[in-house]
């Protein structure tokens, strides 16, 4: 008799395979179809051998794989969250649910934790409604939230004593330098400690969750891959909790009750601290819908970004404006390379590595050159300020984070131009990248710590 949970499980499977193949441009229902009854029968010969559900799936889409490129793709992306299910498929489900409710209260405690830690300073008088209360916050919000992210972690990976303790010891040093008389405090510093101490702290979560994998290539591309679930469950739990605030607040206002100074000082502040491990726990325990999102969301918009670029570049030539180097346009330009980075990584990710060149992948290569010729933009723009006005922080900041990104993006256009040329794979672009991580945390480190006193020795 077949076991109904093991059959709604192989349908699920087939539902994702059937997904992934509707990324292809141009692929019609009839041939999906086609594809799918190919896929079911050699599963069903599988099983008659002897396989289980799971096995004979993948061992199906491998073997379709070798007609249909797309489903070697999918097979070489699933095949070690299949393997992991079936290893575990002799333990107890019953253990299993126990220690999944369990994960699952545990995350919700660091989520609480995380609450309450970001009302811990109105002990001490300091409320995050008060006038000149949101630079402190600004300064620390990272420094209440992430420790109870990496306690998350470090619960969960059993991480070693000595890791802790230096995991530990980076929090209290950037504890120290956010607050300290003449660094964080200093005005002409604040929004730089602010922006930066959080970019230095990741790193301390990336070996958190890599759990003594971060030396190694694969920890440090599934931490970047955490990253970006992370944010997309993020951004999800946001925009339910904005829907949330405003049914709230038309409810209770029908009654003549304004709920806008809770929302402020308590709502806000406490669920979007909490947020960030609730949806930690919610890459971790969803980890098969993300995976599928993922490549699905890089597919979507490498395309457009690169056509963004493209015609933001064309503009820039024909009308033969400069570009704006205000603080803002400089942070939003290192966070759309930053995004052209992530998209770059994803596909890495979701790509099978023994596929030859295709034409998403040139399109991925006009995204990294698109984007490494507007960070040279933005470096030359930066250059013309710092001629005009002198060095400040803020200059030097952007120089040195816009000198990083174009390292990076150069490495990378080069690497990836190997690989359409056919002399090399895409495993050195791999390693570059996920090797380039500790880079941006050093130069957060060096303007959190070395920029107030060098900057206020050499202008004071």
């Amino acid at each position: 008799m077949t076991d109904p949970n093991s059959a709604a499980t192989l349908e699920e499977h087939i539902g994702q395979w059937r997904s992934y193949l509707h990324l292809r441009p141009g692929l019609q229902t009839g041939a999906v179809a086609t594809l799918e009854g190919r896929l079911r029968q050699t599963i069903a010969d599988l099983t008659a051998a002897g396989l289980a559900d799971d096995e004979a799936f993948l061992v199906a889409v491998k073997r379709l794989g070798s007609v249909d490129p797309l489903s070697r793709e999918f097979a070489c992306e699933r095949s070690a969250r299949v393997w992991q299910q079936r290893v575990a498929a002799p333990f107890d489900s019953g253990a299993r649910r126990a220690a999944t409710r369990k994960e699952a209260f545990v995350a919700f405690g660091f989520a609480v934790l995380a609450g309450v830690a970001i009302k811990v300073p109105a002990l001490f008088g300091i409320n995050s409604s008060d006038p000149g209360a949101e630079n402190f916050y600004f300064r620390n919000a990272s420094l209440f939230v992430l420790p109870c992210l990496i306690g998350y972690f470090a619960w969960k990976r059993r991480l070693a004593p000595r890791t802790l303790g230096r995991l530990a010891a980076a929090f209290v040093g950037a504890a120290v330098f956010a607050n300290l008389p003449g660094f964080g405090q200093v005005r002409a510093f604040r929004e730089l400690t602010a922006l930066h101490v959080p970019i230095a702290l990741w790193l301390a979560v990336g070996i958190a969750y890599a759990g003594g994998r971060w030396n190694q290539v694969s920890g440090r591309m599934d931490f970047i891959r955490f990253s970006g679930e992370l944010f997309i469950y993020f951004v999800l739990i946001a925009l339910g909790g904005g829907v949330l605030c405003a049914f709230m607040a038309l409810t209770f206002k029908s009654i003549g009750i304004d709920l806008g100074p809770w929302f402020a000082s308590w709502l806000i502040p406490c669920g979007a601290a909490g947020a960030v491990v609730v949806a930690a726990w919610l890459v971790e325990a969803k980890q098969g819908v993300m995976e599928s999102m993922a490549p699905m969301l890089t597919r979507l918009f490498t395309p457009l970004f690169a056509a963004m670029l493209v015609a933001f570049l064309g503009t820039l030539l024909w009308s033969g404006r400069g570009v704006a180097i205000e603080r803002e346009m400089l942070i939003g330009f290192d966070l759309l390379l930053v995004v052209v980075l992530g998209l770059l990584l994803y596909s890495l990710s979701a790509r099978d590595p023994q596929a030859p060149p295709g034409v998403f992948d040139v399109v991925q290569v006009v995204l990294v050159v698109g984007a490494l010729l507007a960070d040279a933009v933005a470096l030359w723009a930066i250059g013309a300020r710092i001629s005009d006005f002198g060095f400040s922080p803020n200059r030097v900041a952007a120089l040195g984070e816009n000198v990083i990104l174009l390292v990076n993006l150069a490495g990378s256009a080069v690497l990836y131009l190997r690989f359409l040329a056919g002399r090399g794979s895409l495993q050195p672009l791999e390693q570059w990248q996920t090797a380039y991580v500790p880079v941006y945390a050093a130069w957060a480190a060096i303007v959190v710590i070395i920029f107030p006193p060098m900057f206020q020795w050499l202008l004071p």
